[in-house]
């Protein structure tokens, strides 16, 4: 008998409950709190539409770590876990991060990731096993580290500021606003986000945590989107006094048309335009849209 949609999500949601029980105390899981009932709903109706898929992080402490004092540090790891609808049939989206380690070093800890869950039997659920794999093999990846696990824990006092232009077709689904938003606050981002028809979006702050924030958003294929324009920073001092935007703003501005035709809702980029310029950069302007802004006489 074929293996159905119905079918992985109970499995799925008979795991998740699994690793609750053995990670319950606060921080340990995020889960958003509408994803269970979600899934919930449709095991009650299949013939609805699909809930969005069970996305959730586990903080796994790996071990103690010296840093050049000799002094010993708790490491730990967080495991960002997506599944598609059949998973465990489909191979799970998992991502290990932890700011102890330089990007090479995740890079590397990731793929070593990728290569032992691809080992094990398919159609069996795996996310605790990346779980165990990931206690028991991060620590050496910090091994010949330049940087310590102190300092990798402190923000940069002086390096470059990484900002990143991103233009799509439209955005307007609130699941993928709230994905932006929660992922800009977690990675300690400035910026902002431009909703309606065409989108914009501007993050800031550290090369890693910026091209972590693409990584999240455009999975697993946003279409009609693409990074315009980036722009590296460099001068003394903290980097947070090289930030244009003080924290990261939800922009709204008057729009044409209706917002329930979303072919007919555009946003007013003579207002885009004014903002930008505001900001020091109105010169990114031509950059997204490809021609030169100008702003109405008032």
């Amino acid at each position: 008998m074929a293996v159905t949609v119905k079918d992985c999500l109970e499995l799925q949601l008979l795991e998740l409950e699994m690793l609750l029980a053995m990670f319950p105390k606060r921080g340990e899981m995020k889960l958003d709190e509408d994803a269970v009932p979600s899934v919930q709903r449709y095991l009650r109706n299949p013939d609805g539409a699909l809930p969005p898929r069970l996305e959730y992080s586990i903080a796994v402490d790996v071990g103690e770590a010296k840093v050049r004092t000799s002094t010993c540090v708790q490491v730990r790891v967080e495991l960002q876990v997506l599944l598609p609808h059949r998973y465990p049939h489909m191979a799970p989206q998992l991502f290990a991060r932890c700011n102890a380690l330089h990007r090479q070093q995740q890079l590397q800890l990731n793929a070593g990731l990728t290569s032992h869950i691809s080992s094990l039997d398919s159609g069996e659920p795996c996310v605790y096993a990346a779980v165990q794999w990931v206690k028991d093999n991060s620590l050496p990846y910090l091994a010949d580290s330049q940087t310590s696990v102190e300092s990798a824990s402190e923000e940069v006092t002086k390096g470059t500021l990484h900002r990143m232009w991103i233009y799509s077709h439209h955005i307007y689904r609130q699941e993928l606003r709230k994905k932006i938003f929660d992922s800009a606050k977690k990675l300690n981002l400035t910026g902002f986000c431009l909703t309606g028809k065409p989108g914009v979006i501007c993050v800031e702050g550290l090369q890693e945590n910026c091209e972590e924030f693409w990584r999240v958003i455009r999975y697993p294929n946003w279409k009609h989107i693409s990074c315009k324009h980036v722009e590296n920073v460099e001068a003394e001092g903290s980097v947070d006094n090289l930030r244009l935007f003080r924290a990261f703003e939800d922009l709204q501005f008057q729009a044409h048309g209706d917002y329930g035709l979303r072919n007919d809702y555009h946003m007013d980029l003579g207002q885009f335009l004014e903002f930008l310029k505001q900001h020091q950069s109105g010169h990114v302007f031509q950059i997204l849209f490809g021609v030169e802004g100008k702003v109405a006489n008032k």
